[in-house]
């Protein structure tokens, strides 16, 4: 019990992580409040957001259960920590983001971007890892693994909704985007060094 505890409050953790890095989508929610001057357009902004960066740990997690049919759990292991490595060193030389064309778009074509900007980032790769540690990791039933997986999915998202919703609000209504002028450090760098050292403990723990 405790340590599926542990797992689960690990994700979500792990989820308010996400929620605090700008570019996984609080400041495109209050870009959009600011454009058209309502706090409404920031809340609007916020299901599709978290809808994208579910999808996108979702699609990892599935991924990873159907090769554990296939492959011994030692080597998916091996395989996330040399996927996070790679993409770590690669965002630590070169840092690219998915951009889309205009803030003008609807509930699909946000769900499409932060889709687009977790899977970028890595952020799937990131919680495979402790998914792989959880309870549910050795259950050879199927239907224990996928239940395992989904709940894993709505806890980190649950997490990296509550903070991406305070964060956006509180900078909207509190701060403004000025303060980000005045007070910006490189979440890039410190989120490329946490894929290299998160890939790093995927092989020792």
């Amino acid at each position: 019990m405790s340590e599926g505890l542990a797992v689960w409050g690990t994700l979500f953790l792990l989820g308010a992580y996400h929620g605090i890095n700008p570019g996984m989508g609080w400041l495109f929610a209050v870009a959009r409040g600011m454009q058209e001057h309502r706090a409404r357009a920031v809340a609007w902004s916020l299901p599709p957001i978290a809808l994208g960066h579910a999808l996108s740990i979702g699609a990892v997690v599935l991924i990873a259960g159907l090769a554990q049919v296939a492959l011994p759990l030692m080597y998916i292991r091996i395989g996330v920590a040399a996927a996070l490595m790679g993409l770590g060193v690669y965002k630590l030389i070169r840092s690219r983001h998915f951009r889309w064309g205009g803030m003008q778009v609807g509930f699909r074509e946000l769900t499409i971007w932060s889709f687009l900007m977790a899977s970028a980032h890595g952020a799937g790769l990131m919680v495979l890892p402790v998914v792989l540690a959880g309870p549910h990791a050795h259950h050879h039933i199927a239907s224990q693994r996928a239940a395992g997986g989904v709940w894993a999915t709505l806890i980190h998202t649950l997490g990296y909704f509550t903070v991406t919703a305070a964060v956006a609000l509180l900078v909207y209504w509190k701060f403004g985007l000025a303060m980000l002028r005045r007070a910006w450090f490189n979440l890039d760098l410190i989120w490329a060094i946490a894929l290299v050292v998160t890939g790093l403990m995927a092989l020792l723990v």
